[in-house]
């Protein structure tokens, strides 16, 4: 078995992407501090057409070199703004019919893998601080709330792995290929 060369892999160009039918995912970022998870969700966006990222609080926006770094060009593909209070954008979604899922720990939270997206329906998917979490009040206003089940002594993911890992949950329960 041979591994393709970057040309052989038939990727979209940066004006077919923005042209193409997204996903109907939005994500939000509350408060991120580290400049390469913030580039990280951004390259997460791009490879799997999410709609939009906001980006709330302390998180920081583009152009900045840290950012950069590991999103590779997709600051430049996928659709972002910057919003500085999280709970007033959830409840702007909720008013557009979006359902806020937020990604935490919580009680009575919805295991990831119990989760089933309604076809033709959008979500928005809140990841919170890398030490904090999401705030009390973001998670209490959130539709769902959706916890990673996670098996061994650590009690949390770093924020760009659990975006990944949600974004491709969801993506692929809305069998997007």
């Amino acid at each position: 078995m041979r591994k393709l060369k970057n040309s052989e892999l038939d990727r979209l160009s940066v004006d077919e992407f923005k042209n193409t039918e997204k996903t109907p995912l939005i994500i939000v970022l509350d408060n991120i501090r580290s400049l390469n998870n913030i580039g990280s969700v951004f390259r997460t966006s791009d490879a799997f057409l999410i709609e939009k990222i906001y980006l709330c609080g302390i998180t920081a926006k583009p152009p900045h070199k840290d950012i950069h770094k590991t999103a590779l060009g997709s600051t430049e593909t996928v659709a972002w703004e910057y919003v500085a209070d999280t709970l007033e954008l959830v409840k702007k979604l909720q008013a557009e019919n979006i359902i806020v899922c937020s990604i935490e720990q919580a009680e009575n939270a919805m295991m990831l893998n119990d989760f089933k997206p309604e076809p033709n329906q959008k979500y928005a998917l809140v990841f919170g601080n890398e030490v904090k979490g999401i705030q009390q009040g973001v998670v209490t206003a959130s539709d769902v709330v959706l916890e990673i089940p996670q098996f061994g002594t650590k009690h949390s993911l770093n924020i760009s792995v659990s975006c990944g890992l949600v974004v491709w949950d969801v993506f692929s329960k809305l069998q997007r290929w």
